[in-house]
């Protein structure tokens, strides 16, 4: 599993109960922040971060990814994230999962809301993980999320 954004910040306030979560439940996760700073939350977090850059440049042969996880200002202005991003869905085995508030043109507008509970385990990891990040918030118990349908555009 991957997600992508455009700061660890964004990443830890935004999803970081999940990711745990999912951790916790045996995924591979790696964060790819564009911003790449202090990655000590990502690790609290028990998650693995990359740089944006260096992701981007490695070629993938093949589905690798099962799940995808994107900030959608970041889909949105990075041609190579976008592209990305489809390539994993068109595969159809790829969930797919957005947060922030642009809506990409290409993304069904109906995409479903997906809420995830945090773990207790994941509230805690998340609260320490919000303080490495100078963050003052006290995690809620829910994350929101809409589940992307990427439409394929018409071709004029």
């Amino acid at each position: 599993m991957v997600a992508l954004a455009t700061s660890t910040a964004d990443v830890v306030q935004v999803a970081g109960g999940w990711l745990c979560d999912q951790v916790l439940a045996g995924w591979d996760v790696t964060v790819v922040t564009a911003d790449y700073e202090d990655q000590r939350a990502l690790r609290i977090l028990g998650v693995r971060g990359r740089d944006l850059e260096s992701a981007l440049a490695i070629q993938v042969q093949g589905p690798c990814l099962r799940a995808i996880a994107v900030e959608t200002g970041l889909y949105c202005s990075d041609e190579r994230v976008h592209q990305m991003v489809r390539a994993a869905a068109e595969i159809g085995r790829t969930e797919t999962r957005l947060w922030g508030d642009a809506w990409p043109a290409d993304l069904d507008a109906r995409a479903d809301r997906v809420s995830h509970r945090l773990s207790a385990a994941a509230r805690a990891f998340k609260a320490q993980a919000l303080a490495a990040t100078a963050a003052a918030a006290w995690p809620a118990d829910t994350e929101e999320f809409r589940r992307g349908a990427i439409r394929r555009l018409a071709l004029v």
